[in-house]
């Protein structure tokens, strides 16, 4: 990995306190069985929750997809708080990885590096580097599962972003590996309600153009689906995960 600088602080933010930008450090983690060991021949799915989520929440979606590939569900480092007299009270399990739910423009530039650098330390001392890693994210973690790719290219295998989101690279240096990455046919699924309210419409195309510019996409839009993830788009991932040699089990 070549070097890069790791955060490229910005402005305060009103909704989660602290800089968009700021440097994160990932520091709570949930392994599947054998603590991700019981199945060292096949990829490593690296999940990652979206916004006032956790890291268990996100691992439900692994018996319906590849039960019998390890995991490792990543916590975001920001805890949501709300008010409590003239105080902020933490939010018990709420966490994020940006300080904002659907930071947009330089903000979303910044909150995604930062992110994507601190799972890609994380992978780096956790993960053995010739283990393949497939990344999966739902919303912020959609966006990030993506975004690992723009600042890492060679070091993840596929990537699954549900209900992700893309962040607009105004700053150049938020994504540097996009070159690279559009040079490498890199798999990826991309699933999205067509009823979602959370994420405009106008961001998902944007999504779907630019990973069809620079990935090899199958993208899937659910016309009842909102901000969500369904047993209807789990099927199409099994089927997508097997023709890109990721999981042939069933259940």
């Amino acid at each position: 990995m070549s070097e890069r600088p790791d955060c490229l602080p910005g402005r305060a933010s009103s909704v989660v306190p602290g800089v968009f930008g700021d440097r994160l450090e990932v520091s709570h983690q949930r392994w599947s069985r054998g603590g991700g060991r019981s199945a060292p021949g096949r990829p490593l799915f690296l999940c990652l929750h979206g916004w006032g989520s956790n890291e268990d929440d996100i691992t439900d979606i692994m018996r319906y997809i590849a039960p019998y590939n390890d995991y490792v569900a990543l916590r975001a480092p920001l805890t949501l708080q709300e008010p409590q007299g003239d105080a902020l009270r933490r939010v018990a399990g709420a966490y994020s990885w940006f300080h904002d739910a659907v930071p947009v423009g330089e903000d979303l530039d910044r909150d995604a590096f930062a992110a994507a650098c601190a799972i890609d330390r994380w992978v780096a001392d956790h993960v053995a580097a010739d283990r393949d890693v497939v990344t999966l994210g739902f919303s912020q973690g959609g966006l990030l599962a993506v975004h690992l790719l723009r600042i890492n290219a060679s070091r993840y295998r596929v990537a699954i972003s549900l209900s992700g989101f893309l962040a607009p690279r105004i700053i150049k240096e938020s994504a540097p590996d996009d070159d690279l990455l559009a040079e490498r046919n890199t798999p990826v699924f991309f699933g999205y309600g067509l009823a979602d309210t959370v994420i405009p419409r106008y961001e998902i195309y944007a999504m779907s153009a630019w990973l069809d510019e620079h990935t090899w996409l199958t993208s899937h839009g659910y016309p009842r689906l909102d901000h969500s993830v369904s047993l209807e788009e789990f099927a199409d991932i099994r089927q997508w995960l097997v023709m890109n040699d990721i999981s042939s089990g069933v259940i």
